[in-house]
C-alpha cells in the first residue's frame, strides 16, 4: 500500500464515448490540481473488443499526464469483470454458477445486486470487489491488462501491491 494514499475522485458528467473523450483532458487537469499522483480511468467497451476503446481514451489524455494515467477497460461491461469468477459471484448470491457463465451477464448481475437507474449499488459492489478473489479475474484479458498497468505504476510509485500472479499462500 502507499502510505498516506487517498482516493481523489474526478468529475465526469457524460454518458457517451464522445463526452468521455472530450472530458479526459479536463479530468487530468482537475486531478493534477488536486495533487493526484495516479489517474485511473475505468470504462467499458460495450462490445467484445476493448483495446480500441483503451487506445482511444489514452490518445485523448494530454501528453503531460500520460505517465500518471492508467486506462482500464472492461471487456464488454463491468458486469463481465464481476462475473469472471462465476463460482464466487454465484455463491455470494446463492445462485447457480452457470447463470453467470454467459457472454454478457449484465442482466443477471444487475438483478442480483438490485441495480436500478436511480440506485447503482456502488457501495455493495465495492464491498463485493473487496471480498472477491481477484487473482481469478486475471483470466479476463482486459482485467489482466488493467492489473498489469497497476502493477507497473505501483513499482514506479514505490507502493506495495499484492502480486495476483503469484499462487495463493
Amino acid at each position: 500500500l502507499c502510505r498516506n494514499a487517498e482516493l481523489v475522485e474526478g468529475t465526469f458528467r457524460g454518458f457517451t464515448g464522445t463526452s468521455r473523450h472530450r472530458e479526459i483532458p479536463k479530468i487530468c487537469q482537475e486531478l493534477s490540481y488536486k495533487g493526484a499522483h495516479l489517474f485511473v480511468f475505468l470504462t467499458d467497451s460495450n462490445g467484445p473488443d476493448w483495446r480500441p476503446v483503451q487506445k482511444g481514451d489514452a490518445e485523448k489524455c494530454p501528453q503531460e499526464y500520460r505517465h500518471l494515467s492508467v486506462f482500464g477497460v472492461c471487456l464488454r461491461n463491468s458486469e463481465c469483470w464481476l462475473s469472471t469468477d462465476a463460482d464466487h459471484i454465484a455463491n455470494h448470491f446463492g445462485r447457480n454458477p452457470a447463470e453467470f457463465r454467459i457472454e454478457d451477464p449484465k442482466g443477471i448481475v444487475e438483478s442480483c445486486f438490485g441495480i436500478s437507474r436511480l440506485d447503482k449499488k456502488e457501495n455493495e459492489i465495492a464491498d463485493f470487489v473487496l471480498a472477491a478473489p481477484l487473482r481469478h479475474w486475471l483470466t479476463n484479458p482486459s482485467f489482466e491488462d488493467f492489473f498489469a498497468q497497476l502493477w507497473q505504476k505501483s513499482k514506479e510509485l514505490g507502493c506495495k501491491l499484492e502480486n495476483l500472479r503469484e499462487p495463493e499462500p
